[in-house]
């Protein structure tokens, strides 16, 4: 006797409830999320859908779960992630791009309005490219400039820049070390710079970020500033005065990456909250050497 197919929304209700048995967050999302890039359908159709699945779809399906199960997050599943307006690949060398960096984006914006005027933008550790592609398909007007230290995640920004018809300069550079560009041009600097150290991981990050983001765009090695530091020092040669700087960072750290910014010339001009509520933003104008 043949057995029924498990119709679309069964497939998805039984996933949610092994995922929510096993303690993976949000539960209902993945399992929702993963059926409609599955099925190419939006996510609000899948829990109406009885039409069975395909076993091929089926197979595909539970080999996504399954490596849900072990905390693998949904966007490393798909090669995937949205972002704003930008569908963004991603590979091993670049972190999956988090609502909260558009509230980074968000200020980016705010202070390039605030020009009245096109403007050199640069952005420092792009990744796949997320801040930097979202401004230049935003505000087209600007020029902008990304740099990252790792090739293969230029190679995924670079791509992704192609995909949403955007057009940014990608530079290979350890922050800004081994950069080209004129001296004094930079109206905007927008970074979101690795602010974990790692004694802190375990307490900071989720397994899905500790298990699956590049360590190298996650951590600072033992001071959770470093990198912050480091873009005070490294960057004003490239600034114009005046210039404005945009600066996501870690829970918590907002006051002190402040009081850096101001010690070496930088004026602290605010900070910008997350979805959440917490101040994930910061703030600060390059006044010129003192």
């Amino acid at each position: 006797m043949r057995t029924r197919s498990t119709s679309v929304r069964e497939a998805v209700r039984d996933a949610a409830r092994r995922l929510r048995e096993a303690g993976v967050p949000e539960p209902e999302a993945s399992s929702q999320i993963l059926m409609a890039e599955l099925l190419g359908v939006p996510r609000g159709e899948v829990l109406v859908r009885e039409e069975p699945l395909s076993p091929e779809a089926a197979g595909r399906y539970e080999a996504w779960i399954s490596r849900r199960l072990r905390r693998e997050p949904v966007q490393r599943i798909l090669g995937y992630a949205y972002f704003r307006n930008l569908k963004l690949y991603l590979n091993e060398d670049t972190l999956i791009p988090r609502p909260d960096t558009e509230s980074v984006v968000e200020a980016a914006l705010e202070r390039i309005d605030a020009r009245g005027h096109p403007c050199r933008v640069l952005d420092i550790g792009t990744g796949s490219g997320a801040i930097a592609i979202a401004v230049a398909q935003e505000r087209p007007a600007c020029e902008v400039h990304a740099t990252d230290i790792s090739q293969r995640a230029l190679d995924a920004a670079r791509r992704n820049a192609a995909l949403n018809g955007t057009a940014v300069s990608f530079h290979l550079a350890d922050l800004v070390a081994g950069l080209r560009l004129p001296r004094g041009t930079v109206d905007l600097l927008v970074s979101n710079p690795p602010y974990v150290d790692v004694r802190g991981a375990e307490r900071r990050l989720a397994p899905e970020v500790r298990e699956w983001d590049p360590p190298v765009a996650l951590y600072s090695g033992e001071d959770e500033y470093a990198f912050f530091r480091r873009i005070f020092d490294e960057t004003p040669p490239l600034l114009k005065e005046g210039a404005d700087v945009v600066l996501e960072v870690g829970d918590g750290q907002w006051e002190r990456v402040m009081e850096l910014g101001e010690a070496r010339g930088f004026e602290p001009l605010g900070t910008r909250r997350d979805l959440a509520g917490d101040i994930r933003a910061v703030l600060l104008r390059w006044e010129g050497a003192r």
